[in-house]
Order: structure tokens, then C-alpha cells, then sequence
């Protein structure tokens, strides 16, 4: 509030000063207009009383202005007169000894519109500057608002988030609970000679929560909460970013105790001297007074800053040190039991059909951030609404995570019966070779509805157990699936009848071999040696040199060693598929029927069930005219 009040007076001035002038520059106006109508004192008389003056001797000296005519006295007095074009008035003055004083005619007086026509320029002018400072109300001079933080100051008391609002990072939580206890008790600390981290920084993927725990600290502790954006203090002058940063903990100090949280601080925090930047440029300038601030801390002000980035390999050294950044908060990607937690947050406010398990979608969403959980959850309840149900049941939920992870359904696109039947080999052959071998997961649904750019339908499979550190036969158990597709291909309709419907899944394969191969160790050939080239990238705080690791003769041998083991998978997947190829036909002639299969009814399939005409149609997909 100050700060609008500040603006307010300033724009003010602006506008008493503004209209001073105009009335000053109306009044020399009126003035000069008045002066040039009238100009000086003098007794008008008709041009026979002049003759009678001039007869009777009474006239000293004529000043002749065109036809205007001024006449002094003997006495000094001053007429004024107009002189016909007559052409005997000169020698009637010379015959009386008259002093004759000649002038050209004097140019028309001015009008009043034309004087304030002549305004009009510095009229405009002024306009124009009242326009542009007093078009926001409120926000006052541009100029003065160049320095000024942008950070926002939140309530605590208004949409206040706590801890109990967060889920799925219990470490994370953890450490921070121990910032709130100092902003509620800072004297305890202080006891012993500890002293709480002057600078708590959250690193994590995009959308693992990292805004919403800075949020429920300031909530628990029931504080003000300063947020920023990095890119915020960056502008195209020099030295605006350096005193917004003054201005900030300015602020922050006033407010203590207080929390401060800069999200993506890799804007202006990273590595001095990086890429192409100059040493004084202003995103360096606005670092060095971030620095200068934070040792500026006193350890009972009160003032903790958070800070939050997905990149924290561009920071500056000097920033992540001790005694400015204390702590690193590592906010990943939740587990199964972080997700089944985070969906049981969200679900709070959206009613549940009795028979949904969370569970089972907790472990079919592995890799998904906290974020993608909340939109899973809002998408089925959009879904639940346009099909007209009181609460989310699990179909929803299912075709939720279908969405989030691969579009919307492609009701648009009609495939032929000949397009059916490719599909349905090929996801049939995924399935079985993921029914058949022992290391891999259980298959929890396959479908032909195309989705998003996926044409060709999809598997899903939903891990029993998350699994940190995989084994080289787990590894070589998702190739054999990836590659089990081309492979189904191949066995039905021979060499000739391959399509580029496996593409993805090669790709996927050949990236995961290559992985194994160069940075996993996992080949006899090449032994325990990561080869894998460095890909950072230029001007994120690292050099521009892009330093090439492998030989030719490396790089031969790791596409080599990555062939074989692409090829051993596409021979295993082979083998299960001739193996089990009555299976494949009546899995393939159900996927046509029904379009989507659960797990229940791919494994009576598989076990040998043929009702097929008995499964239930999808016509939610559309794939057939």
C-alpha cells in the first residue's frame, strides 16, 4: 500500500505541474494578443481633426506606419490616426516643416486562434505525458517503478497450505519442518549456538511440488510470503535487476519473520562468466547483489529465502555455498506410496465411486510428478460430469491416465478392417511376450484406440513393486516387449508385411540397448566403461566446448554391441511368439471385438478361454464404419 500511495502523489505533481504550465503558456498567449490589438497609449482622432491640428500648428512630428498614422504634439502629447492614400499629405507636412518619420506597413495582428495555434505542438506534448503516466490508476511513474520488486506478498492466512496439503515428498517435508520450527520458536535455536540455514534450495523436476512445499512452510509458520519469479529481475537496463533485489529484502526485512521464494533462480543465478556473456553484464550484476544480500543476513532477522530449480548443475558455486544456500532439498518424482498418498490428496474434493482403488493407479502412473497426478485426478472428474455420474468410478480414472500420458482418443480417425488387424497382431504380440516371460510385468490393460500421435493402441503393464536398480534381465525383458511387435508382424504376415507401425517402439528399444551398452556397462565386449558422450548443453553455465569422448572405433563397437542386443530381443520375442501362436490368434481376434482387454480377460485368453464373441464391444472407440 505505501508504494501505490507513493505513485498516487507522484502522479499528482505530475498533473498540478502539467496544468501550471498550460495556463502559464495560455496566459502569455492572452497577453501578447491583448498588446498587439491595443498596442501603446494613445487618443484616436479622425483625419480632420489631424488637419485642423496640423493647420492650426499645433503638430511637432508624424510617424507614418502604412495608412496608420501616430501624431505627436508640441506638447508631447500622442494621437493616433488613419491616413488616406492621399497624395497631397506629404507636401502639406513638408510645407509646415513637419518631422516625417516613414515605416513599412506592419504585419496584421494576430488573432487569438491563431496565438493558441501556435500552442499547439507544446499543447500535444504535454497531453501526450499526461496520458501515458495517469493511464493505469494507481500505477505511477514508469521510471520510479523500474527499481521496484515484483514479488508478491501472500496472505498466510488467505488460501493458506500446509503440510497437510503436501504428500508424496515425506523427506522433503521432513527437513523443511525444521524452518518452520525456527520461525515460530527462532530463540530455541539460538540456544546452543546453532543457526537455522539463511537459504533453503529446492531442487527437482518441473512440477514435483517444490512451489507448494515453499507455500506450506510460510502456512505452518503462519508468515508473509515474498514469491518471485528469477526472470523477474532481469530487464534491458542495467542495474534495474540489482535494485529490485535491494528492494525485495528490503521488504523481507520489514516483514520478518518472513519467507522469501525465488522460483527458477537458474534466470540469474547461474555460472559467472559462462558462454558468450560479458563479466559486468546485468544478469551478473543482479547475482553478485543477491550474494552481497544474502551475506547480509543476521541469523535472528527472521528472513529465510527459498529457492527453487530443475537445473542446479548452472548454478554459481558462490551461491550454493554454505552460509548463503545451507541446505539442498531434493524434491523428486514421488513412489508408489507417494503417489497413492499425493491421489488421495486431490481426491479429497471429488467424490469417489465405492469400488475405485488408488492403488492400482498409483503403481500404473510410475513416473508421474505430483502435478500430473492433480491433472489425472481433474481430468476424470471432467470425465465423470459429461457422462453424467455423480461420482469418479475407475474407468474414468483408467481413461484419465490414458489421456495424461498419451491424448485424447482419435474418434476423428476411422481405421479399416485391414488397419484393425495389423494393430491387433501387433499389440496382441507386446502382450503375450509380457504374459509369457517371468521378469516382466503384469499386463494390466491392452487396447487398438488410437490416442494422441500413438495410432496403433497401446500396452500397459503395472509393476507389483517400484523398482529403483534394474537388473540386466529386466532390461533385456523390456526390449524382448518393445521389439515383440515387429516381431508378431513378421510371424503373421512375413518380411513383406512390415509396417512403420513399430516404429516408435524400435526407436525405444534401440535407445534403451544403447544405454545398457554405453552407460550401464552391460556388454562383455566393451566391459564395465561408461561411454556415453556429455549433453549438456551451451549457455546453461557450462563451456561451450562439447568435449567428444568416443573414437570412431568406440562409437563402431557400441552401435555394434547395441545391435546385438536389439537382435537377441527381437529372437527371444520371436521364440515366445511361435511358441504360444494360438494364443497370439485368439488374443488378436478378441482385440479386434472388443478394442480394449484388462487383465482378467487377457489371461483367460492366454490360459486358453476362446470366448471371444462373449467379451463386451468398446463403442467408446469408434474404430470401425
Amino acid at each position: 500500500m505505501p508504494d501505490k500511495a507513493s505513485f498516487n502523489r507522484q502522479d499528482r505533481h505530475f498533473l498540478y505541474f502539467a496544468l501550471a504550465v498550460i495556463a502559464a503558456l495560455i496566459a502569455v498567449a492572452g497577453i501578447n494578443y491583448y498588446h498587439a490589438q491595443s498596442g501603446p497609449g494613445a487618443q484616436v482622432v479622425t483625419y480632420s481633426q489631424f488637419i485642423d491640428r496640423l493647420e492650426a500648428g499645433d503638430v511637432r512630428t508624424v510617424r507614418l506606419n502604412g495608412n496608420d498614422m501616430e501624431i505627436v504634439l508640441q506638447d508631447g502629447a500622442l494621437l493616433r490616426s488613419y491616413a488616406p492614400d492621399d497624395p497631397q499629405l506629404i507636401a502639406d507636412l513638408r510645407a509646415a516643416d513637419i518631422a516625417i518619420v516613414a515605416r513599412p506597413a506592419p504585419a496584421p495582428a494576430p488573432s487569438m486562434g491563431s496565438t493558441l495555434l501556435s500552442l499547439l505542438p507544446m499543447l500535444l506534448i504535454l497531453g501526450v505525458l499526461i496520458f501515458f503516466f495517469t493511464r493505469r490508476p494507481g500505477a505511477g511513474s514508469q521510471a520510479s517503478n523500474l527499481g521496484k520488486s515484483k514479488a508478491r506478498l501472500l496472505d498466510p492466512l488467505e488460501g493458506r497450505v500446509t503440510f497437510a496439503d503436501v504428500a508424496g515428498v515425506d523427506e522433503a517435508r521432513d527437513s523443511l519442518a525444521e524452518i518452520v520450527d525456527f520461525l515460530r520458536e527462532p530463540e530455541t535455536f539460538g540456544r546452543l549456538g546453532g543457526r537455522i540455514p539463511r537459504g533453503v534450495l529446492l531442487v527437482g523436476p518441473p512440477g514435483s511440488g517444490k512451489t507448494l512445499l515453499a507455500r506450506a512452510v510460510a502456512g505452518e509458520a503462519g508468515v508473509p510470503f515474498y514469491s518471485i519469479s528469477g526472470s523477474d529481475f532481469v530487464e534491458m537496463f542495467v542495474g534495474i535487476g540489482a535494485s529490485r533485489v535491494r528492494d525485495l529484502f528490503a521488504k523481507a526485512k520489514a516483514s520478518a519473520p518472513c519467507i522469501v521464494f525465488m522460483d527458477e533462480i537458474d534466470a540469474v543465478g547461474r555460472h559467472r562468466g559462462a558462454g558468450l556473456g560479458q563479466g559486468n553484464d546485468e544478469r551478473e550484476q543482479t547475482l553478485n547483489q543477491i550474494l552481497v544480500e544474502m551475506d547480509g543476513f543476521d541469523a535472528t532477522e527472521g528472513v529465510i529465502l527459498i529457492a527453487a530449480t530443475n537445473r542446479p548443475d548452472v548454478l554459481d558455486p558462490a551461491l550454493v555455498r554454505p552460509g548463503r544456500f545451507d541446505r539442498e532439498v531434493v524434491v523428486d518424482h514421488p513412489d508408489v506410496t507417494g503417489r497413492q498418498a499425493i491421489l488421495e490428496v486431490h481426491a479429497r474434493k471429488t467424490p469417489l465411486e465405492p469400488d475405485v482403488d488408488l492403488s492400482a493407479i498409483a503403481r500404473g502412473t510410475p513416473g508421474f510428478s505430483g502435478a500430473d497426478l492433480m491433472n489425472l485426478v481433474n481430468e476424470s472428474a471432467l470425465l465423470a460430469v459429461r457422462r453424467g455420474k455423480s461420482a469418479v468410478g475407475a474407468l474414468e480414472l483408467e481413461d484419465a491416465k490414458d489421456k495424461v500420458l498419451m491424448g485424447d482418443e482419435r474418434r476423428s480417425h476411422i481405421m479399416t478392417e485391414a488397419e484393425k488387424r495389423l494393430a491387433a497382431y501387433r499389440e496382441s504380440g507386446r502382450a503375450l511376450v509380457a504374459c509369457k516371460l517371468p521378469s516382466a510385468d503384469p499386463v494390466h490393460r491392452v487396447t487398438i484406440i488410437p490416442r494422441g500421435r500413438n495410432m496403433g493402441g497401446a500396452l500397459t503393464q503395472l509393476p507389483e513393486i517400484e523398482e529403483r536398480t534394474l537388473t540386466a534381465r529386466r532390461l533385456t525383458t523390456q526390449l524382448a516387449i518393445l521389439m515383440a511387435g515387429r516381431a508378431a508382424e513378421e510371424l503373421v504376415f512375413g518380411r513383406a508385411g512390415i509396417t512403420t507401425g513399430t516404429a516408435d517402439d524400435i526407436e525405444n528399444a534401440t535407445q534403451l540397448a544403447r544405454t545398457m551398452v554405453a552407460r550401464y556397462g552391460m556388454s562383455e565386449a566393451l566391459g564395465p566403461i561408461a561411454y556415453e558422450e556429455r549433453e549438456d548443453e551451451v549457455f546453461l553455465g557450462h563451456s561451450l566446448a562439447k568435449g567428444k569422448t568416443l573414437s570412431e572405433v568406440d562409437a563402431g563397437l557400441v552401435t555394434a554391441e547395441t545391435r546385438k542386443l536389439v537382435e537377441a530381443a527381437l529372437a527371444e520375442a520371436r521364440t515366445c511368439l511361435v511358441e504360444n501362436r494360438e494364443a497370439l490368434e485368439r488374443l488378436s481376434h478378441a482385440l479386434i471385438a472388443a478394442e480394449t482387454l484388462s487383465s482378467s480377460e487377457i489371461a483367460e485368453i492366454v490360459d486358453g478361454d476362446s470366448r471371444v464373441a462373449t467379451l463386451p464391444l468398446r463403442p467408446s472407440g469408434r474404430l470401425g464404419a
